[in-house]
């Protein structure tokens, strides 16, 4: 049984495009950002619009290519090809966009980016564990805090600054209630339709009525669970997909492991849990932007050496969602993460003894034969264990 509620998220994307150019033609500003550590609660407090302009699919690619490198993650080249080619409504919408320092290969392609629009780039630390990290920054968000300033034409005040802290606080808990639903046993909730809803939450026009209708979700999925319904087969292998960032148009493999006979129960990724884990503060004793830099500060990517917290993550994880199996998602040439990968892999074996695939790949339907074998492989082996 699907939730009725689903037909609206599928629409989401198109129907805020419409809602984003009605806002601009009132008078609202738009902010586009790439990357989780682009802190929303500033643009809310500037009065602008938030939206999310990582490239998820492969048709703009091969304009990309006419410029950038084709050995270079398909993010990158999709995120680039929108740009080049005006086929992002949200990034055509964007007044002002904020870039990070979470890779060279975008840090580089920033630079091409901001002969298109206004950017301005965020550089990250290159650990959260050394001294001066946190103040580092948190200067980074000043900088950025005088930029939309400047380029919006307003002030950000700390009175808004709070209330925008609550705003996103409210959609992360709302979007962490509704994934941790799939704890249940059967999932209530396929991976896709899981994905959909967190993909589409980043075109939001308005925060609080895109955070009322995850509740809704949430709610009717509640019911689907506690009539022990599930849209997986009883003994489906439960899947945990960590690695890099999946959305709409990318998400093959997460298709493929549920048209294979499994069940993704839990996204570790920046697409999924870890952007909802952790809340700003909202003591009102402190100063909001320290708070800020706090909790952006604490999401494990693989940017950071070392990265600690995405291990510990992962473990939580394993045990809350009583996993059968670990998929890690690497997206070509994405280095930090293919690196990284031999430390899940021994983490998740040693810890856990669970069985683990690495799956590399890009936004292309070229190899999906290739991944459909390997998949069914290790649902197979997982089906066999989880029957033994």
């Amino acid at each position: 049984m699907r939730p009725q509620i689903m037909k609206i998220f599928e629409n989401m994307r198109n129907d805020n495009a419409l809602s984003i150019q009605s806002a601009k033609k009132n008078g609202l500003k738009v902010v586009g950002m790439f990357c989780a550590y682009a802190p929303q609660e500033l643009v809310l407090a500037a009065g602008a619009i938030p939206v999310s302009l990582c490239g998820t699919r492969h048709e703009p690619i091969a304009a990309a290519e006419k410029v950038l490198p084709r050995n270079l993650c398909p993010l990158i080249k999709s995120s680039f090809g929108f740009a080049l080619t005006d086929t992002c409504p949200y990034f055509r919408a964007s007044d002002f966009i904020i870039a990070e320092t979470t890779c060279d290969g975008k840090k580089k392609m920033f630079e091409l980016l901001g002969e298109i629009k206004p950017v301005h780039v965020m550089h990250l630390p290159q650990g959260t564990d050394r001294n001066g990290a946190l103040q580092w920054w948190l200067e980074e968000l000043y900088l950025l805090k005088v930029r939309l300033e400047e380029n919006l034409g307003v002030t950000i005040s700390t009175d808004n600054l709070r209330s925008a802290i609550k705003v996103c606080n409210r959609e992360r808990k709302a979007l962490k209630e509704l994934h941790e639903l799939n704890r249940h046993d059967p999932a209530p909730m396929t991976g896709l339709d899981m994905l959909t809803t967190i993909f589409v939450k980043g075109f939001n026009v308005d925060k609080e009525e895109g955070t009322a209708l995850i509740n809704q979700l949430a709610e009717e999925v509640r019911d689907i669970a506690a009539r022990g319904i599930s849209p997986f087969a009883n003994g489906a292998p439960r899947i945990l997909l960590t690695g890099c960032p999946v959305g709409i148009g990318s998400e093959k493999v997460v298709r493929l492991l549920e048209e294979c006979g499994g069940s993704v129960v839990c996204f570790e990724s920046c697409s999924g849990i870890k952007v909802m884990e952790y809340l700003v503060d909202e003591d009102e004793h402190r100063d909001p932007m320290e708070a800020i830099a706090e909790r952006y500060l604490r999401i494990p990517c693989s940017c950071m050496s070392p990265n600690k917290g995405r291990l510990e993550l992962l473990g939580r994880l394993i045990d809350d969602y009583r996993v059968d199996g670990v998929v890690d998602l690497t997206w070509q040439a994405c280095h930090t993460y293919i690196v990284e990968d031999e430390l899940v892999r021994r983490y998740v074996r040693d810890n856990f003894g669970l069985p683990y695939l690495q799956l590399e790949t890009d936004y292309s339907t070229s190899d999906i034969e290739q991944l459909k074998t390997r998949i069914s492989a290790f649902l197979e082996m997982l089906s066999g264990s989880c029957s033994s």
